[in-house]
């Protein structure tokens, strides 16, 4: 059974436009697939631990094939608890909105504790990373006030936020990444319309995805 791990980046539920396109790309996915598993993971209701110094230290040890010591190894069994439920998804859906030209602090702080060494990626010191999930898909979901291709930069914020999804997606394997975009949500004469414009978009996209 082919699994989807939908990840939550906003706060504000459903007044946020990232998750209703999400919502809208996930109910004509699953009217495609009625089989699919998902698990929502909302990181606003998720305990993560602090990347702190003794997970950095298990992470610097995995990397140079060094023994974990007591707080290392339970560093370790932690992260790895966290990145197996990341890892278990066959695809990904990733509803963020752009915050001060990036991706809201508790996604990359999920992102900090899964992508590691030997979980997510590897690296060959003449090739560089190697990214180790492959056959995966991601779609991104992605909203800004007031960003949007196009703009003057850095006047109107700068793209670190689509950017950065997909550098991180690409560098731990995963390859196939598409996006839904409703930007800008304030800079514009009709956000109701281009709301509406994102979620027909969505569901178009879904209905693709769903014979893939």
């Amino acid at each position: 059974m082919t699994k989807l791990l939908y990840l939550q980046a906003s706060p504000r539920k459903s007044d946020s436009k990232s998750r209703q396109i999400a919502t809208a790309y996930l109910d004509a996915l699953t009217a495609v697939n009625p089989h699919l598993e998902i698990d929502n993971l909302d990181l606003w209701e998720t305990e993560l631990p602090a990347f702190d110094g003794d997970k950095a230290a298990a992470k610097m040890n995995v990397i140079k094939g060094a023994e974990q010591d007591g707080a290392g190894q339970s560093a370790w069994d932690e992260i790895v608890a966290i990145a197996d439920r990341f890892k278990s998804a066959d695809r990904y859906l990733i509803a963020s909105p752009m915050w001060n030209s990036g991706i809201p602090y508790r996604l990359k702080h999920f992102i900090d504790l899964v992508h590691q060494p030997g979980i997510l990626w590897s690296l060959d010191p003449q090739a560089g990373y190697r990214g180790l999930l492959t056959g995966k898909h991601a779609t991104l979901t992605l909203t800004s006030g007031v960003y949007a291709h196009g703009v003057a930069e850095p006047a109107f914020g700068v793209d670190h936020h689509a950017a950065y999804l997909r550098m991180w997606l690409n560098q731990a394997g995963i390859q196939e990444v598409d996006e839904l975009r409703f930007q800008p949500t304030m800079l514009t004469g009709n956000p109701t319309g281009d709301l509406a414009k994102a979620l027909e978009d969505a569901e178009k996209l879904a209905a693709a995805h769903g014979y893939v």
